[in-house]
């Protein structure tokens, strides 16, 4: 089911509003169950098959959590690793890998084998709970009901904000629900939406356009379907974060922030301090510090580094592209650490990490990484059909107010607003948020083209 469906808008989300927030069954309990069962049923809608394998990672997450309290705890906690990592890599990876080692008769679309949608997101949360479990960060969960709540929660379970336990443990049981949270919640809410359907979707069908003429592009289209993409993947998948973290907001969780107008950095090393904020920490806290961080020596370091951006793009997908998309920022981050490269730009500093950014993008969306490669030198004028072309204006302007808006909004527009605007904005923003509701709402319910992005991962 997706957040921007007619069928979570107008069914799913006001139903289980009015359950959970009914006056007669009040109590935590009851709340948290029924909040587990609608989580299952909203993930069952589009896996009916593999909402079974998320309860059995839930259930053997549970169980091995329960032993990393004895004497043999390191012991139990590499079973949980081996079990979880081991289920995502047959998922995820293994038809690639025996593909890679010339294991397979045929084609690898015979072999291939289904994606459980949000694997990565919900084992993730499961290891992060038994890590958290294991430092010493988080009492192991004594309820298989209240740990399977914070898997399947349904508005971080497909795609993220990646939850650590630690940070809503106490929640599970003690959260206050209240109309502040209720109401910061639904604007929220609201605002996600928007990105996702006045934004994202109208950038997707630009960008999924030009893609598919497979590099028979002048040097500005090739540009244009970089730019459409790369303000379709953060209006998207930030959307999708605000929807997530609102809807939380709205029974009474508080996720952390995923975004911080990461578009506005002025460096590689800068844009991922404010981009998918979640799953940098993760492997910050859980493989990049383990490993030694900075504590150890310079070679060693730089290592601890390769592995953590080898698997940062391998997180997003078996396919080289995704590989070399992460290896790519590690390139950037090493030569901005030892040449402080973006200090010398000055005022150039921007257009070199966003230009940084969507030649990434680019090999993050290409089918394969010589696709990747040979779009990126279209872009640059090698194969091209000239600086432009009829596509480019054509294109350019259907779609030129969408670009514009998308340019806009990717800056602290709303913080500069509250900021400068005081009670005025204030005053304005629920009336506003409700207009921007109404028209999202239309919008949505005329349009067939929905997809999440980070769905795929």
């Amino acid at each position: 089911m997706v957040f921007s469906s007619t069928v979570f808008l107008f069914l799913f989300l006001p139903l289980t509003l009015c359950i959970y927030y009914n006056p007669w069954l009040r109590g935590r309990k009851f709340r948290n169950v029924f909040l587990l069962l609608a989580s299952l049923l909203f993930y069952a809608w589009g896996e009916p098959v593999f909402v079974f394998l998320m309860l059995i990672s839930i259930g053997i997450g549970y169980a091995i959590g329960c032993h990393l309290h004895n004497g043999r705890r390191k012991w139990w906690l590499v079973a949980g690793v081996t079990f979880h990592v081991g289920l995502l890599f047959v998922f995820k990876y293994l038809t690639f890998v025996l593909g890679q080692l010339g294991l397979l008769v045929g084609s690898l679309e015979d072999f291939a084998i289904a994606l459980p949608i949000g694997i990565s997101f919900f084992t993730f949360q499961l290891l992060s709970y038994l890590f958290d479990v294991y430092y010493g960060k988080a009492e192991a969960q004594r309820s298989v009901l209240n740990l399977g709540l914070y898997v399947a929660l349904f508005p971080q379970l497909i795609a993220g904000p990646i939850v650590r336990y630690d940070a809503i443990a106490a929640e599970i049981m003690g959260r206050q629900e209240n109309l502040m949270d209720f109401s910061e919640g639904m604007m929220r809410f609201i605002y996600g939406l928007a990105k996702k359907v006045l934004i994202a979707n109208y950038m997707g069908q630009l960008a999924d356009t030009i893609f598919a003429m497979n590099g028979s592009l002048s040097v500005g289209t090739a540009w244009l379907g970089a730019v459409a993409y790369t303000l379709q993947i953060y209006f998207d998948f930030s959307g999708y974060s605000d929807m997530a973290i609102g809807l939380g907001r709205m029974f009474g969780f508080h996720f952390a922030e995923n975004f911080n107008y990461p578009y506005i950095a002025k460096s590689a090393t800068e844009f991922w301090r404010r981009w998918h904020i979640s799953l940098g920490s993760w492997f910050r806290d859980y493989v990049y510090i383990p490993l030694g961080g900075n504590r150890c020596s310079k070679w060693r370091w730089v290592l601890n580094l390769f592995v953590v951006w080898a698997l940062t793009g391998i997180w997003h997908g078996a396919n080289y592209t995704f590989l070399a998309w992460g290896l790519f920022y590690f390139v950037l981050l090493m030569v901005e650490k030892f040449t402080r490269l973006p200090e010398k730009l000055g005022v150039l500093s921007h257009i070199y990490a966003m230009a940084a950014v969507m030649i990434g993008w680019v090999m993050f969306r290409s089918e394969t990484f010589t696709a990747g490669l040979h779009y990126i030198g279209v872009m640059f004028g090698f194969g091209s059909l000239g600086l432009a072309d009829d596509y480019f204006r054509l294109y350019l302007g259907q779609t030129y107010s969408v670009l514009v808006a998308g340019i806009v909004f990717s800056l602290p527009v709303f913080p500069w607003l509250k900021k400068y605007g005081g009670k005025l904005v204030e005053n304005a923003e629920p009336v506003a948020a409700l207009g921007l509701f109404v028209l999202t709402l239309v919008v949505a319910v005329s349009s067939s083209y929905n997809p999440f992005i980070y769905f795929n991962f």
